[in-house]
């Protein structure tokens, strides 16, 4: 005979909605921290014994829990940070569905302290003391002591429940994956204090930061590595309802895993695929296949916007537009990667006036002419310039040999006959040295080139190094993409039209996307329920795997809802053509050449990577060649 139905005790039920809720010690630091949190505490401390499995504690200075109010905090599904169906749906907190204390427990050794803040409860001015014993009753209140806030223990973790502390790891293990959930709650909130101990040893001490921009890079130095924020570009990007701001890593700077990517939703650490596409697209023209970009960014929009409520660990979200959301985030950091170093700041900061090439910086330099790197043969060789006018400072030739061939490299530094009053030439008194302060360009003025391989040129703020290939090939990608937007797509019939076999799932989104598809170049017809034809390929893709291409469109719809395959592809072979067009090691150029260069580099996008996530050009500032030779020592 069957077992009859029955209602389950709430502790059993407790303990069901603890597998989803608990998975581990840091599952339970998370859910404490977020309460504190939603309590508008300004500091946090977490203790922490034997990677969280013996115990764990976190006590935070916010609002606290009235006395009268300590069970019902305890109580399944009970919550002061909903109402009604409207608050649901317009979640603007971390935590919101009550489950997480009374499920943590149901599988714990839980005491709850707490003391209401005196504005919010003035006739409470103690501290109480609430425990669940091990067959989920409650314990108390009993007075306590403890200053105005919360603290939550939880001791011997699963201790009723040996199935699941079998699955728990080392405690070294348990205790890294409690730092990393730390470390992102301390970067999405900076103006919170926290403090982490494991053991008795104190492993960070973040103190709150201040607003300046300067104490948030120190808190992300501090979290991620001295030189996250020196290494990074900072966002910050409004449309619509939209907001994304935050440190986006420069692709110079990828890493080989992707440890270091931090994306939150009002607030909100999440992982989405959505998301991920977005930002791998933006990087799609800056980063080899095998790095990973680093980032921290933050996503603001209408609470109604995003469902919040998708997955018992609240780590999902649902967006309502999208679409929207991911052109959005794609744009905004292209355009942000785009600008690169010379860009500066979020992007609707206006750009300093040292990096405009006005007329006034550069009255009395001699013109350089403009690099072409598309123009077939040798187009560098076909420009030719007046001589530089050198006053004021002798030219001298510079021979490098390395067994094979000799290298000459010119040092004329040149100026104007009549100085501009912002930039004046400092010598020293043997006339030995020279400093051009003021009025150079973003990049500077060529000095040399080294090796056949390197530009040498003199900024305001020390020495710019340039691979010239690198800095040419990107030049010549980026001119070659204009050109072809320009132009539109070309698209070339097949001779014989490539017929391939697909699922008919696969061939109503195809025909959905068959307008499209026919604007990019790729012409296709539907046969049959599951074959579909190529008709017309866009011409530079005349080569390419029909089968491979056409599939992979089909695994980007399925997935995303749209392709930027064909764009990719397209991408690709212009990538190859701009490399092969740019300028080759040992070829020797003018300074008006490599000043010529130097200006294209400045008006290009893009131009601090090259087609393959390479760096183009670094700068040694002042102070780090003084370092080099200990001067001021």
């Amino acid at each position: 005979m069957p077992n009859p139905i029955r209602i389950l005790s709430d502790h059993l039920i407790n303990q069901i909605a603890a597998g989803e809720v608990v998975e581990r010690p840091a599952s339970v630091v998370k859910e404490l921290i977020e309460n504190s949190l939603d309590a508008d505490c300004a500091r946090l401390e977490i203790d922490v014994e034997r990677g969280g499995i013996k115990r764990l504690r976190v006590r935070d200075d916010g609002r606290g829990i009235p006395r009268d109010q300590l069970a019902l905090a305890l109580a399944r599904h009970a919550t002061s940070k909903l109402v009604d169906l409207a608050d649901l749906e317009a979640v603007q907190t971390l935590g919101f569905r009550g489950e997480a204390l009374p499920s943590i427990a149901a599988v714990s050794r839980l005491t709850l302290t707490s003391r209401a803040r005196s504005d919010l409860d003035a006739a409470d001015d103690s501290a109480w003391e609430i425990a669940v014993t091990p067959d989920g009753r409650l314990d108390g209140p009993r007075p306590a002591a403890h200053p105005p806030g919360t603290s939550v223990e939880v001791r011997d973790l699963f201790f009723n429940t040996p199935a699941r502390r079998k699955f728990l790891r080392t405690e070294q293990t348990e205790f890294e994956h409690i730092d990393q959930v730390v470390r992102r709650l301390a970067l999405a909130r900076p103006d919170v204090a926290f403090e982490l101990r494991h053991n008795g040893r104190l492993v960070h001490q973040l103190p709150a930061t201040d607003g300046r921009p300067g104490s948030r890079r120190a808190r992300l130095d501090r979290l991620l590595g001295a030189g996250f924020a020196e290494q990074s570009l900072e966002i910050d990007v409004s449309a619509l309802d939209l907001r994304l701001h935050g440190w986006v890593r420069r692709p110079a700077f990828a890493r080989s895993q992707p440890d270091q990517q931090f994306f939150y939703v009002n607030g909100r650490l999440i992982r989405d695929r959505l998301i991920t596409h977005a930002i791998r697209q933006a990087f799609s023209d800056f980063l080899h296949q095998a790095r990973h970009p680093g980032y921290v960014l933050f996503l603001e929009l209408p609470p109604h916007l995003v469902d919040v409520n998708v997955h018992p660990s609240k780590h999902e979200v649902r967006f309502r537009e999208s679409r929207q959301v991911h052109d959005f985030i794609r744009h905004a950091l292209k355009r942000r990667l785009a600008q690169g170093i010379l860009g500066g700041g979020p992007l609707d900061r206006p750009m300093p006036a040292t990096l405009g090439m006005t007329a006034e910086a550069f009255r009395g330099y001699p013109s350089a002419p403009t690099v072409s790197p598309v123009e077939t043969g040798d187009s560098l060789d076909q420009h030719q310039s007046a001589p530089p006018r050198a006053t004021g400072f002798s030219a001298h030739s510079l021979g490098v040999k390395d067994g094979r061939q000799a290298y000459q490299a010119s040092l004329v530094l040149q100026r104007p006959a009549a100085d501009p009053p912002s930039a004046p030439v400092v010598g020293d008194e043997a006339g030995s040295s020279l400093a051009i302060r003021g009025a150079l360009p973003p990049l500077g003025l060529a000095l040399a080139q080294l090796n056949g391989v390197y530009l040498l040129a003199a900024s305001d703020d020390g020495l710019i190094l340039v691979d010239i290939h690198a800095a040419h090939e990107r030049i010549g990608y980026e001119r070659l993409k204009a050109a072809w937007n320009a132009g539109r797509v070309t698209s070339q019939p097949l001779l014989v039209p490539h017929s391939l076999q697909v699922d008919p799932r696969e061939a109503d989104r195809l025909e959905e996307q068959r307008e499209p598809l026919a604007r990019l170049g790729l012409v296709l017809d539907r046969l049959g329920v599951d074959r579909v034809v190529v008709r017309e390929v866009p011409a530079l893709l005349r080569q390419a795997d029909m089968d491979a291409l056409v599939r992979d469109l089909l695994a980007d719809l399925a997935a995303q809802g749209e392709s930027t395959r064909l764009e990719e592809a397209i991408d690709k072979i212009l990538a190859t053509l701009a490399c092969h067009s740019a300028i080759r090691a040992n070829r020797r150029l003018t300074l008006d050449e490599m000043n010529a260069l130097l200006r294209d580099m400045e008006r290009t996008e893009c131009i601090d990577q090259c087609n393959h996530g390479r760096p183009t050009w670094v700068r040694l500032s002042q102070t780090e060649l003084d370092r080099l030779f200990l001067r001021g020592r």
